[in-house]
Order: C-alpha cells, then sequence, then structure tokens
C-alpha cells in the first residue's frame, strides 16, 4: 500500500532519525503544505517516514509516533533529512548505517535530495555529495570536512543548489531552502504565497554569509533597513548608492559597509535580486510585455533584462513565463489592475 494518498501531488518524504529537531520537521511540513495552486489545490504531499516506525525521540522532552518506514523514500519525488542531535554512524564513522544504506539504494532516477543542517551528513555517507558543492552548519564544517573530504564544502552559505542535490546550513535556512525548491517548482508568486502565509521573508539568496562572527549590535545602532524600504517602492527607477546612503543620513563608504554586514551582499547585488523577482513575478501574473516588465522591474531595457533574468536564472523571460504562468483569466485580471490600479478599487 502507498505511503502517499495523492498521486497527483509532488510527494515529499522527510526521512527523520532519533534526535530530529521538531522545528527542521515541522517547517517542511508547514512550507510545503502551504504551497497551493491558483485554484486552491494542494501542491504537495508531505509524508514523515523512519527506518523504524514508532516512537522517534526528539531533541526536546517530547516524542513524536512515526508510523511510516523507508518504503517513503522509495516514492517520493522529494527526499529532505533534517538535522538530528543524536551521533550515529554517519556523523561519528563517515558511513551510513545498514537500514539507511538499504533505502538509499532504492531510491528512484531522479529523485531530488535535500538535507537541512547536519542532516547534509546522510547525504554524504551514501556517498551522494562526493565531488558536488554542499554545506552544512558552521560548527560541523570542521567535523564534517575530516569525515567527507571529497565533498567541496561551502561554510559560508545558507544553502546550495547542485540541482537533484540541495543542503542547507542550519533550521532558519531550511525555510529558505523549501522556498527555494518551491520557487523551482511553481515559480515566485506560489513561493512568495507561503512566505506571506507562514510570515517568513519570501527570498534569501543562498549566497548570503550564514555566520558573521561579531558582536550582536545594540539596539541603538544605525540600520539600512530604511533604505532598503524606500529602495523596494521604487525598483522602476534607477538607484543610485548616494541616495541609498542618503535614506540612512550616511555616508556612501558606510552606508557600503553597514549593508553588507546586515544583509550578506552588496547594495547593488540586493537591489538586482529584487528586481529579478519583481520581474518574475510580472512574468508569471500579468500578461505585460518583456520591455514593459524590463521598465516595470528597473532594467531599463529589454535587452539588460533578458541578460539579468538568463544569469541569474539560466533561462530567458519567454522561457520562464511559459513555464510559470498562471490560469489566463487570473493574469489579465492582475495585469488589468497594474496597468489602471483605479480599475481594482
Amino acid at each position: 500500500m502507498s505511503v502517499f494518498a495523492h498521486p497527483g501531488r509532488h510527494r515529499v518524504a522527510v526521512l527523520v532519525r532519533h534526535g530530529v529537531l521538531p522545528m527542521e520537521l515541522g517547517l517542511v511540513h508547514q512550507l510545503f503544505g502551504a504551497a497551493v495552486s491558483p485554484d486552491g489545490d494542494p501542491l504537495y504531499e508531505v509524508a514523515t517516514c523512519t527506518p523504524v516506525p514508532g516512537t522517534v525521540h526528539t531533541d526536546t522532552d517530547f516524542s513524536l509516533h512515526v508510523a511510516h518506514d523507508t518504503q517513503a523514500l522509495h516514492e517520493a519525488d522529494t527526499v529532505i533529512v533534517p538535522a538530528t542531535h543524536e551521533d550515529d554512524e554517519a556523523t561519528t564513522e563517515g558511513r551510513l548505517p545498514a537500514a539507511l544504506a538499504a533505502a538509499f539504494a532504492h531510491l528512484r532516477p531522479g529523485t531530488r535530495l535535500a538535507s537541512i543542517c547536519t542532516g547534509a551528513f546522510v547525504l554524504a555517507a551514501a556517498g551522494l555529495l562526493d565531488g558536488r558543492r554542499a554545506t552544512t552548519h558552521w560548527k560541523s564544517c570542521e567535523h564534517f570536512r575530516r569525515l567527507y573530504p571529497a565533498v567541496l564544502l561551502d561554510p559560508d552559505v545558507l544553502y546550495t543548489d547542485e540541482g537533484d542535490l540541495l543542503t542547507s546550513a542550519g533550521e532558519a535556512s531550511g525555510i529558505d531552502l523549501c522556498l527555494h525548491m518551491i520557487r523551482n517548482d511553481h515559480g515566485a508568486s506560489v513561493a512568495n504565497a507561503v512566505a506571506r502565509t507562514t510570515v517568513v521573508p519570501p527570498h534569501r539568496d543562498g549566497g548570503q554569509a550564514q555566520f558573521i562572527q561579531r558582536p550582536v549590535r545594540e539596539p541603538q545602532f544605525a540600520s539600512t533597513g530604511t533604505a532598503r524600504a524606500w529602495a523596494l517602492t521604487r525598483l522602476d527607477q534607477p538607484l543610485t548608492l548616494q541616495e541609498l546612503a542618503a535614506q540612512e543620513s550616511m555616508s556612501v563608504r558606510t552606508f557600503t559597509r553597514r549593508f553588507r554586514e546586515e544583509v550578506g551582499l552588496t547594495a547593488v547585488q540586493w537591489l538586482t535580486q529584487q528586481r529579478i523577482e519583481r520581474a518574475r513575478q510580472l512574468l508569471e501574473e500579468t500578461d505585460l510585455p518583456v520591455d514593459r516588465i524590463a521598465a516595470a522591474a528597473g532594467f531599463g531595457t529589454a535587452a539588460s533584462f533578458r541578460h539579468s533574468l538568463q544569469a541569474a536564472l539560466g533561462v530567458s523571460p519567454t522561457g520562464y513565463r511559459n513555464t510559470f504562468r498562471g490560469p489566463a483569466t487570473a493574469r489579465q485580471d492582475v495585469t488589468r489592475a497594474r496597468l489602471d490600479p483605479a480599475a481594482s478599487t
């Protein structure tokens, strides 16, 4: 009997082990469970599994009852491995426990595999990360390198995406990774709707630093948040560093340094990222021509927009729209509202 009850949905199996962090398990169910089509139909089905069904201890004072065994891994389109605070062969000896080795040996071709935090040790122990870029929690990086020297470990990012293999750095970056997968599967509009539903940021780039070793700032420390909020309302306009710095009454030099400290990106990189996100939404939700979208998102010309989207996503505007555009009626309604805001009131 199948673990999954809805054949039309993308099947996500979450592999938990004793010592699992409840937050990491919960965020997978919450985020993928909140992803729905424009008609309100769930896009994913999530099932939790473990090598031996029954009681699974967590790293807190309560346990979980998990009904499914690793058969769920064989049926899944995506397998996600959260962290555990209990050691096993993957974290002490660099090899996969026998029960998991048997399960991973029977994964269907094309299954997407992802890890949260030290769940990367499981993927590495299975030999899946050799020669591939990956990350894990910064506290475990040196230990990971000793056990798995063949993995191209990047300790300075929130998550990595190698196509069929994805890893994230810690609990909060697991949210970023799940939203990233939802965005890749169904587009920015669906991912942003999930973010709004769960009240989390819609997008943090995987290249952001996961850990900066400095004291937490005092509350009176000047922030660049006002400048970012100001910029988001003016993405269609040329914006300079001088204008951004002026919103915080800072010099350009001070603003540039503090922006990088707070966001993990330069102001120019961040602006490009926000413009790409705005353009993705317009491609998905409207029938505006490419040159109008380029202007609305602040790229100026269609050629500049095409180049930026190709560099960021590896796809043309037309290719992206054909993949992620929603129902025609909904697009037309949104298009009219954007062209004539008064028409929507």
